[in-house]
């Protein structure tokens, strides 16, 4: 659906409305870049391909899902390929993010490292 300038567009302005609203935690592929790019703090969270994958795959399996862990693979290189090379918002941290390679880290961890520089920051 983001791939439609209007319907970008559109987004866009509802999700900084929201934030005009005060302290606000956002997730999306381009609300650093493109929706808040003055947010004070930004995060972002990566991990490889095979992990997210195996995330993404060990979810489906405990709903029922039927697809083998090669086809999420697949899927999430595609998508990392069509985000990161679109021609409006390509996929990319902002320059003042703080990244976190999540691959060989628990939830708690995470968390853990966030706060910490959440906790750091004035």
């Amino acid at each position: 659906v983001s791939a439609y300038p209007g319907v970008r567009a559109a987004l866009v302005a509802q999700q900084r409305r929201l934030a005009a609203r005060g302290r606000i935690v956002m997730v999306g592929r381009d609300i650093g870049t493109v929706v808040l790019p003055d947010a004070p703090l930004k995060f972002y969270l990566d991990a490889s391909a095979e992990e997210r994958a195996q995330r993404r795959w060990l979810e489906e399996q405990a709903r029922g899902g039927q697809r083998s862990y090669e086809e999420v693979l697949a899927e999430v290189r595609s998508r990392d390929e069509i985000d990161s090379t679109r021609a409006v918002a390509p996929l990319r941290p902002a320059a003042d993010a703080v990244i976190v390679d999540s691959t060989r880290m628990t939830i708690e961890q995470v968390v853990d490292a966030l706060m910490a520089v959440i906790a750091g920051h004035g």
